[in-house]
């Protein structure tokens, strides 16, 4: 499925907020390209924090942004109030690219942002609800969902690098 499935809503044009109050404005982020993953504090996979932050960083001046989407759906894994999220995110990785308010990725709380991207299908062909935090969606410069990767795959990994690559090209 592909946005166009999808009444041609980009994810771009959600109202969300910023993880700390007002919006997060994420029509901002038009003609760039961005990586949205739902992130947890608490999980075993949360040491990808650090690629995440990483790979933010070496694109940026190019057009591109990680934007983290808490969640705490998956056993209780991000707990925290906006302030302990944006210090633990700061203090322990460093994290400098922007995060949204905590919101629902599954069920029937599922956020707007995540009905616009569950649909979309990864390499593997699975679509529907996200399986767990650190589930990654590339959305390209035109505001169209272009890849989905699983938690598991990291953020440097190198099909998700070529992956950003190309919407940068």
């Amino acid at each position: 499925m592909t946005t166009a499935d999808n009444n041609g809503a980009s994810p771009l044009g959600v109202e969300i907020g910023a993880l700390q109050g007002g919006s997060a404005e994420l029509g901002q982020y038009a003609g760039q390209a961005v990586l949205i993953v739902n992130v947890a504090s608490k999980c075993g996979l949360t040491p990808q924090y650090a690629g995440l932050e990483r790979l933010h960083e070496r694109y940026a001046g190019r057009g591109f942004t990680v934007l983290g989407v808490p969640c705490n759906q998956f056993m209780g894994q991000e707990p925290g109030s906006a302030e302990e999220i944006a210090e633990f995110c700061s203090a322990t990785y460093g994290v400098t690219f922007p995060m949204t308010e905590k919101i629902e990725v599954n069920g029937e709380g599922r956020h707007e942002l995540y009905e616009r991207l569950a649909g979309f299908a990864d390499a593997e062909g699975h679509s529907g609800d996200i399986r767990w935090n650190f589930e990654k969606f590339l959305v390209g410069r035109d505001g169209t969902v272009v890849a989905r990767f699983s938690p598991q795959t990291g953020p440097e990994a190198a099909e998700l690098v070529a992956a950003v690559e190309a919407q940068l090209a």
